[in-house]
């Protein structure tokens, strides 16, 4: 099975690697570069049109069984800002599957620059004094002090959003649905 990612971040591509090996056999996965045509650090159901551009251009271009576009983004609910990455998968066939990682919050001093337009992986650059944070740890391993990693923050909305291709019957899934 060829699985591609619509992305170059080592990161990313491990988290789809290892999601899609806990319930398929014999999986190929590799990162290919996309656009997401939604701005550097989306808000709210943004995060999810970033993950669908991607994998929707990426079986546009490429040739796999399925094509995953993660996207990392901030939501405000309940009166609180949160981060989360949402997944979309789309198989080859233009059936579409949705997940999310779980949320986690966000200090004020950290929303404040986000909604002033800085990519989350900028500010924990700054936050953590070294460059490259979003390839590693991420805000989410600063934040709970190395109990969880990005990589392992993203695998949990990979293994959501192949929920419906694992479980066909049940969810009718159909093309390009929202």
């Amino acid at each position: 099975m060829r699985v591609i990612v619509g992305s170059g971040n080592p990161v990313k591509i491990k988290a789809v690697k290892d999601a899609f090996s806990k319930v398929f056999e014999d999986v190929e996965v590799v990162g290919k570069k996309v656009e997401s045509g939604v701005s550097p650090q989306p808000i709210g159901e943004e995060t999810f049109e970033g993950a669908r551009n991607r994998a929707l251009r990426l079986k546009e271009k490429e040739k796999g069984d399925f094509f995953v576009g993660i996207e990392g983004g901030i939501i405000n609910l309940f009166s609180k800002w949160f981060n989360f990455a949402a997944v979309c998968i789309v198989d080859k066939r233009g059936r579409m599957g949705y997940g999310a990682s779980p949320l986690f919050p966000l200090p004020e001093l950290v929303i404040k620059q986000l909604l002033e337009g800085k990519e989350l992986g900028d500010v924990m650059d700054e936050i953590e004094g070294k460059k490259g944070v979003k390839y590693g740890e991420g805000a989410i391993g600063f934040f709970t002090r190395g109990a969880m990693n990005r990589k392992e923050l993203m695998e949990k909305g990979v293994i959501c959003a192949l929920i419906p291709f694992l479980h066909e019957e049940m969810f009718e899934i159909k093309k390009k649905f929202l």
